[in-house]
């Protein structure tokens, strides 16, 4: 089930609206980044000198440069790292159109799910960013003591919270919050290793840019597998 669900949803990647909700993600979380950069830069120029004495060397004016390449590259360096979170957050927000394509492709039928305000998106989005951001900076430190098992630690990790907000990302649209969770615990294996899958291609750069259309779409086909809708 797992498997078949993840090759379905591979084969609608190309889907329009597919394409719209990981551009959007993506178009986010580079013009943030692109704003956080920009912002730097001008607190750069505002608390930088264009001179400064230097003790054996003198007046220098070059300082300023320095900062700015220094912090473009730094940028670069972080980008590669939050680049992911960020885009899932913002991806967040419009992940339901994602189940509707699904839905619409591969099980007609239904019902229109009862949809999130944007409010409701918004918040979720930001709560399972913290959440995600805050369990992997503690997964550091197991990390250390893990060695060689630490990308199987990684993928068990992410895999649980992949797993269990994707999951009840979908669900909750058909059966409300406290069903869905419900649903969620009944089904914890399947739902961890769907999720643990999601969470393998999380170590591959722009691969892992995917992950919560792909994650989603995912779901979608093992919720309706596991209700037999």
């Amino acid at each position: 089930m797992i498997l078949s669900s993840f090759l379905a949803a591979i084969g609608q990647l190309g889907d329009r609206r597919f394409l719209k909700v990981f551009a959007l993600g993506v178009g986010l979380a580079l013009a943030l980044l692109f704003a956080i950069y920009a912002l730097f830069l001008q607190l750069i120029g505002w608390f930088t000198p264009d001179a400064l004495t230097l003790p054996f060397i003198g007046e220098v004016r070059w300082v300023k440069d320095l900062l700015g390449w220094g912090s473009l590259l730094l940028m670069i360096g972080l980008s590669v790292f939050l680049m992911v979170p960020v885009a899932a957050l913002f991806s967040g927000l419009f992940l339901e159109d994602v189940a509707d394509a699904v839905e619409d492709r591969h099980y007609p039928r239904l019902a229109p799910a009862q949809g999130q305000s944007f409010y409701e998106g918004l918040l979720r989005s930001v709560n399972f960013f913290g959440v995600l951001i805050v369990v992997n900076i503690l997964a550091l430190v197991l990390y250390l003591f893990v060695g060689p098992l630490a990308p199987l630690m990684f993928w068990a990790v992410n895999g649980y919270l992949l797993g269990r907000e994707y999951f009840e990302t979908v669900a909750a649209r058909r059966l409300g919050p406290t069903e869905a969770k419900a649903l969620r615990k009944a089904n914890g294996g399947t739902v961890w290793l769907a999720g643990a899958l999601m969470a393998a291609p999380l170590s591959f750069p722009f691969v892992n840019l995917v992950i919560p259309v792909l994650g989603v779409a995912t779901f979608t086909h093992i919720f309706h597998r596991l209700t037999g809708r």
